[in-house]
């Protein structure tokens, strides 16, 4: 019935024909967006927990800093169940379960009136974390075509940096309550909308409902003669079924641990180059430096600039490539964050008078914003799901999401600690020296995807002369 409505709004023709494609993608990545939104839920929450300015007793830092533990900690565990999932049910079905556990997870902070329902509410949350990581990006690069799939494709990385940067408004005017009553709302219109979007055409092949296949790709690509596409599909599927898709073909397959040691290299440069850190604590971060704006005004800007420069970025990673600007991000991103953390050597640890340049910190990390957005925020999470076959991506990625989720619980806890106990100029120097490891490993490891149809990179990585299958289509 959706089909048939949007079909007489919008009729088959080749001007119209990525349309539909591009409105599935913004549909699924509405989790992602408040993925943005309750993961950084710190940023707001924090200043006014360890205050006397919420309905809840204060809370020290110490137990604040668990709000960014646990639900990493949950996403490693949940992340195993979320790949089986997302193969057996589907890749759509395990998508909507991100909308469950965050509206959970919205409502129990709304309710909330002790630390340990924050702590409840921040568990649940690991569940839907673990499926933003593991099926989202799965389901947008299989149902993408590969002319929108680099920049269309970084819509889950631009949803979750627009909700970062909303969740900052609202946190600056509204209390905790109202924060969860207004995104847990936003999350109920995600979940509505998933019901009428179709499954992943290489899912259903794989599960032998290639009448269901043509009808997806047929909506996904806005034409009725798709058989040229499905039989590609179709092959590639069959390909990939004769290799058996078990955790010891990840790491017995040489191109497989290849690929799996290329992508754990490419997982951990997001968060060790700092930027979970610096979204879960960016008022705390901006209060400590002393900066003459405030803590909340300060957050609002990074958030909302880092917003417009990674939906900037977006758009031309496919004209430039993702290894060139990733290149480029990790060696800017190492020079930005040394500056910092000199300027916060020499306000900690010496007697200089920098109160005339109290707008370093805020600048610094405006500078930083671009550097980040152009390949270290953006990058990894889109070539997640462009790298490993059909086989075996869901296995791989529940490994890389459990990793990435130690990564995450490391980097925060990290910084809480270092901070607190040295000051901030260390976690800084730690983050400017990891972007340099970063960078050496873009150089020398890292595979260029840029206009390859996800048969192409397997091909590619395999060492085969790459001829376009999309040139047959």
């Amino acid at each position: 019935m959706f089909g048939y409505i949007l079909k007489r709004c919008i009729p088959y023709d080749d001007k119209n024909h990525q349309w539909p494609q591009i409105f599935v993608i913004i549909i699924a990545t509405l989790g992602s967006f408040i993925n943005g939104s309750i993961v950084n839920w710190t940023s707001p929450a924090i200043p006014i927990l360890i205050s006397n300015a919420s309905h809840v007793e204060p809370i020290t830092l110490e137990e604040a800093s668990y709000f960014t533990v646990i639900p990493t900690a949950t996403a490693a565990i949940a992340s195993p169940i979320l790949a089986i999932l997302a193969d057996g049910i589907g890749r759509q079905k395990t998508v909507m379960l991100i909308s469950v556990s965050y509206f959970l997870s919205w409502v129990l902070i709304g309710a909330a009136e002790t630390l340990y329902v924050f702590y409840l509410a921040r568990l649940v949350q690991g569940v839907g974390d673990a499926a933003c990581f593991t099926a989202l990006p799965m389901y947008v690069c299989e149902i993408s075509e590969p002319k929108i799939r680099g920049s269309w494709g970084n819509l889950i990385a631009l949803s979750m940096f627009l909700g970062y940067f909303l969740l900052n408004i609202v946190g600056a005017y509204c209390d905790i309550r109202t924060m969860a009553y207004i995104f847990g709302s936003i999350i109920l219109i995600q979940f509505f909308l998933m019901l009428v979007i179709p499954e992943s055409p290489y899912f259903l092949i794989m599960k032998g409902r290639e009448e269901e296949a043509r009808s997806a790709l047929s909506f996904l690509r806005w034409r009725e003669d798709v058989e040229d596409e499905f039989i590609v599909l179709n092959k590639e599927v069959q390909r990939e079924a004769l290799e058996s898709g078990s955790i010891k073909d990840l790491f017995t397959d040489k191109i497989n641990l290849k690929t799996l040691i290329i992508s754990l290299g490419l997982r951990a440069t997001q968060p060790f180059s700092g930027l979970p850190a610096f979204t879960m604590y960016t008022q705390y971060m901006f209060m400590q430096a002393g900066s003459d704006i405030s803590s909340s005004v300060s957050a609002i800007i990074f958030s909302g600039v880092f917003c417009l420069c990674i939906a900037c970025f977006s758009s031309v990673v496919d004209k430039f490539g993702r290894k060139p600007l990733m290149i480029f991000s990790c060696f800017g991103c190492c020079i930005v964050l040394a500056l910092e953390a000199i300027f916060f050597y020499i306000n900690e640890e010496t007697n200089l008078d920098v109160s005339h340049i109290r707008w370093f910190p805020l600048a610094g990390m405006l500078s930083y914003i671009p550097l980040c957005s152009a390949g270290l925020a953006i990058i990894p999470t889109l070539m997640l799901g462009e790298l490993f076959p059909t086989s075996v991506k869901g296995i791989a990625l529940c490994i890389l999401n459990i990793c990435f989720s130690i990564f995450m619980l490391l980097v925060t806890k990290l910084f809480q600690l270092l901070s607190s106990n040295f000051g901030m100029y260390v976690p800084f120097c730690l983050f400017s020296l990891c972007c340099f490891v970063s960078f050496i490993f873009s150089c020398y490891w890292l595979p260029e995807t840029k206009g390859k149809t996800l048969e192409e990179i397997q091909r590619y990585l395999r060492g085969e002369n790459v001829k376009k299958i999309t040139d047959k289509i």
